[in-house]
């Protein structure tokens, strides 16, 4: 495995339409949200790293930061599809081992893997379609 490196320009043009828009505040108070980019990083820093989420270094923004967007877009199904957008087949295979690593009630966890093993028959249909 290759070490890790932040996303190049052209993986984020590629990845940047998949991830949801975040609302502005209405109000003017609290901190501003964390680049969605910066955060992505500090996401697959973690995945690709395996190492835990307070030992995110501080080039990203906050654990907790990239932690919260990184559940909303694992319970979104967001973050398989710029998985597999970024990494293909290996992007999948990174995202099961993301999974197994989370601590998710039993029965929320089976039915990622069934979403997950039903993406990759999709995929393997597509492919021998072409």
């Amino acid at each position: 495995m290759k070490p890790y490196r932040d996303m190049s320009d052209e993986e984020w043009q590629m990845v940047a339409p998949l991830l949801p828009e975040l609302r502005p505040r209405s109000e003017l108070r609290g901190r501003p949200l964390a680049n969605t980019r910066a955060v992505l990083n500090g996401v697959l820093w973690v995945m690709y790293s395996g190492a835990s989420w307070s030992t995110l270094p501080r080039k990203y923004p906050s654990y907790q930061t990239c932690h919260r967007r990184f559940k909303a877009w694992h319970e979104s199904g967001v973050l398989l599809r710029v998985m597999t957008q970024l990494f293909g087949p290996a992007g999948e295979s990174l995202y099961a081992l993301m999974t197994s690593r989370m601590r998710v009630p039993a029965e929320l966890q089976s039915e990622n893997v069934e979403v997950a093993e039903s993406a990759q028959a999709d995929e393997a249909r597509q492919r021998r379609a072409a």
